[in-house]
């Protein structure tokens, strides 16, 4: 499958806020948001009008890429989400929440959902006491998530142990046992992430 292999803080300048894609760097002075507040590219720096459909196309570019999908993945995504019972902005955020990669970067395990992603490919973590190795798994209520055993010893882990964590209200994790467990699925007052799910089902429905 195709994946983006430019520089992740292109993406978040084109954005104009920190999409949180590198982890520790997007915390520090490094940041390239802090550096370089404006688009990348030549004309990065001029003055633009937005239509509404730029509004629109912005808004889900930016979801697209704090979740780190393609867009094929993402359109079947909503594609799904509009099938479903109940609002399909709020039912898109929640089946993009319970992906496995993202489930792991909230449990704390990774620093960023693109090092979650890495390392669930990377045959990680069990879910149920199943070894799941597919980024895009949703998870279930009632679901435990372990890191394990082979690869609890490794420095990574090692690190997290000695770390405090916090989790959303719809997850829990034990750090000393590196489990974590979905207490119910999230509902939209639970997900931080700072997108505007309306415009994206505006878009899609043109």
């Amino acid at each position: 499958m195709a994946r983006y292999t430019d520089s992740s803080c292109r993406l978040c300048r084109r954005e104009g806020q920190k999409l949180f894609l590198k982890g520790d760097r997007c915390y520090s002075t490094k940041c390239a948001i802090e550096k370089r507040n404006y688009a990348p590219g030549q004309h990065g720096q001029a003055r633009k009008k937005i239509s509404e459909y730029g509004t629109q196309l912005r808004e889900k570019q930016k979801c697209k890429r704090f979740y780190g999908l393609q867009e094929t993945q993402f359109r079947n995504l909503f594609e799904k989400a509009a099938r479903k019972k109940g609002i399909t902005g709020e039912n898109l955020l929640i089946m993009l929440e319970t992906r496995l990669d993202n489930v792991v970067f909230r449990l704390g395990f990774a620093s960023s959902r693109k090092e979650a992603r890495q390392l669930v490919t990377h045959n990680h973590f069990t879910v149920n006491g199943k070894k799941v190795n597919i980024p895009s798994a949703t998870v279930k209520a009632g679901d435990v998530i372990k890191v394990k055993e082979k690869s609890a010893s490794s420095p990574k882990f090692k690190e997290i142990k000695d770390m405090t964590i916090s989790v959303p209200s719809w997850l829990t994790v034990d750090i000393e046992k590196l489990e974590g467990k979905v207490v119910m699925l999230p509902t939209r007052a639970d997900i931080d992430t700072p997108v505007a799910e309306h415009l994206i089902v505006e878009l899609y429905s043109k």
